[in-house]
């Protein structure tokens, strides 16, 4: 082989391999390679799409791992009195804010369900979290729903689902008691005409049941459900209505191979109790339902003594 031979040998190579590392990197990741790529920046998750997720870690580390995933707009603080409460019981509490909302990034593609329960899973794989009972309130129900469905349940020992939007909220023809489209188109309005109004009106009305005659109206409840949606991205939270009203959760809930506890008020004028906790129950094998009387949407909150103890009890059991 001559000189020109092997030079032409060589390039043609060179350029083989490039193009072999092409292909490889511009396959997508799988959900799992995308979670085992995340990394612990202080109190970080740093997702492969370099997402950072801000969490706390409360409780003795060697507890028993319970997770919570928020609601919208809200963020990891609207967990505390569960995770102080459960700290307290030797629970090793872990709470992140879903991307766009709280302390975390603000990405401008990404907020979607798949994406939410991708980074669920990152915050699990990086900070190496087994037996884990993974808990979610309203959209964050959903969370750990799609969490399920695309990582499984080997990292898991329970599941609860907490006034949570599964399995479907929008009205569709194969979904005829959900909630019509019109109802979160005003909710995409209203964002964008006022976004904090829409938040005041939202806690001071039908999350907490404020607007039902003879409640007991909390200032400071609402002025912290205001402060956590304010405090998430307005792009974020707009995208996240579609995510929580339109992801189609039902073969999610087939994949349920746990133990479940579905708790939900039958006064939830955010996510009817019969679209989705009742909904729910019946498509998880072997759920557990309780209905609290009378209770709205924000029941971790208003019935906080109640669910704390049904939580706890659900753990130990």
């Amino acid at each position: 082989m001559n000189a020109v031979t092997r030079t032409l040998a060589t390039s043609l190579l060179t350029l083989s391999l490039q193009a072999t590392f092409a292909a490889q990197a511009a396959e997508p990741m799988t959900p799992a390679q995308a979670a085992a790529a995340a990394t612990v920046d202080v109190n970080y998750i740093v997702t492969h799409d370099k997402v950072r997720l801000y969490y706390k870690d409360w409780g003795p580390k060697n507890g028993p791992v319970v997770t919570f995933s928020h609601g919208w707009p809200l963020s990891s603080d609207s967990w505390e009195s569960q995770m102080l409460f459960l700290a307290s019981k030797g629970y090793r509490v872990v709470a992140h804010d879903r991307r766009g909302h709280g302390r975390s990034s603000q990405p401008w593609e990404g907020n979607d369900m798949d994406h939410y329960a991708d980074d669920l899973a990152a915050v699990i794989e990086a900070l190496d979290l087994d037996d884990v009972t993974a808990v979610g309130f309203s959209t964050g129900g959903g969370e750990v729903a799609r969490y399920i469905g695309r990582h499984g349940t080997g990292r898991l020992k329970k599941a609860a689902l907490i006034s949570a939007v599964p399995p479907l909220m929008l009205q569709t023809p194969d979904n005829p008691s959900g909630v019509p489209l019109e109802v979160f188109d005003g909710l995409r309005n209203a964002s964008l005409q006022n976004r904090s109004q829409l938040y005041i009106d939202i806690a001071s009305g039908p999350f907490f049941g404020f607007n039902r005659p003879g409640a007991k109206v909390s200032q400071g409840l609402i002025d912290s459900w205001w402060a956590q949606g304010m405090q998430a991205g307005h792009k974020n939270t707009y995208d996240s209505i579609a995510a929580f009203s339109t992801t189609d959760f039902r073969e999610d809930l087939k994949k349920f191979d746990v133990p479940t506890l579905v708790i939900h008020g039958d006064d939830d004028q955010i996510v009817p109790l019969d679209t989705s906790g009742r909904a729910s129950a019946a498509l998880i094998e072997g759920a557990k339902l309780i209905v609290y009387p009378g209770a709205p949407h924000g029941l971790t909150d208003t019935h906080k003594d109640q669910f704390n103890q049904d939580l706890l009890e659900f753990l130990e059991n």
